[in-house]
């Protein structure tokens, strides 16, 4: 009894080490779920702000400046940091309200932000002669706050729908993007999947499912259905997080059966998390 008792030990050991030493790495459904455009959301009350950034951006596009920032983040160049000078009601400041949890558009390595957006905001700044000022908070609040008159410009990977025009004047479109579906790599739900319609064939039988999205975000709109963003929704339960980040980990914890959100991030945040699995 004693052997039997300690070889049970010597097993539940080696059991214990095998489930510490796995991984669950997750990958990304290679399938366009919505169809998008980024814009920068202007405050209402600077008509002059907008026909100045409407320029930068024609510019921007067109002597390859944005082209180069991509790259960056996309390619092979390297990430720029960028600096926010404390606000001063007193100085000429330009303030960027963004949610800094957003990858490769916007993100914070110590007190430093990067991303496509910040980089943007950093040369519209110097285009326009002022400083800058970013404002990081919860992504709800970035469209509000400008509404309110708190920041200048909303830069936060910001889909132009019909709801946010009602607090901002967007700018025009500088980004196509989507929606994707991250799962865990083991998944072979949707392997035979050609188009999103496919993707939502399956969707509307997992009625069970739990699906993480990155909150007031498209991918919130698109699984809860919105007949202003022209969505109809699914009947899964669809779960909030603050950012992409902690909704892939919840997948990866096994909390969620999937997560939705924008293509680039969800293609960034894959590959960091996969990394250290």
């Amino acid at each position: 009894m004693k052997k039997i008792t300690t070889l049970l030990m010597v097993l539940a050991m080696v059991l214990s080490m095998c489930a510490c030493g796995s991984s669950s790495k997750v990958k990304v459904i290679d399938i366009e779920l919505t169809d998008e455009e980024y814009a920068f959301g202007v405050d209402k009350d600077q008509p002059e702000l907008l026909t100045k950034t409407n320029a930068f951006i024609d510019e921007i596009m067109k002597n390859g400046k944005f082209e180069e920032i991509c790259n960056k983040y996309f390619g092979d160049g390297t990430p720029t940091a960028v600096t926010s000078k404390p606000f001063d009601a007193s100085k000429d400041q330009l303030v960027v309200a963004t949610n800094a949890a957003f990858e490769p558009f916007e993100y914070t390595q110590g007190d430093k932000y990067y991303g496509i957006d910040m980089e943007i905001a950093a040369a519209l700044a110097e285009y326009l002669g002022k400083e800058l000022v970013i404002s990081n908070m919860n992504f709800d609040a970035v469209v509000l706050s400008v509404g309110q008159h708190k920041a200048d410009i909303a830069m936060a990977g910001l889909t132009v729908n019909e709801d946010r025009k009602e607090h901002v004047n967007f700018t025009t479109s500088y980004y196509k993007a989507s929606q994707k579906l991250i799962v865990l790599e083991d998944n072979k739900d949707y392997n035979d999947c050609k188009t999103a319609a496919d993707v939502e064939a399956i969707f509307a039988k997992k009625t069970t499912a739990k699906v993480g999205v990155q909150s007031g975000t498209t991918g919130q709109f698109y699984c809860e259905g919105d007949e202003d963003w022209g969505f109809d929704g699914f009947k899964f339960t669809t779960v909030p997080y603050a950012n992409g980040s902690l909704a892939i980990q919840a997948l990866i914890n096994g909390n969620l059966d999937m997560v939705i959100i924008d293509a680039a991030p969800a293609e960034c945040i894959t590959k960091s998390m996969n990394e250290v699995q």
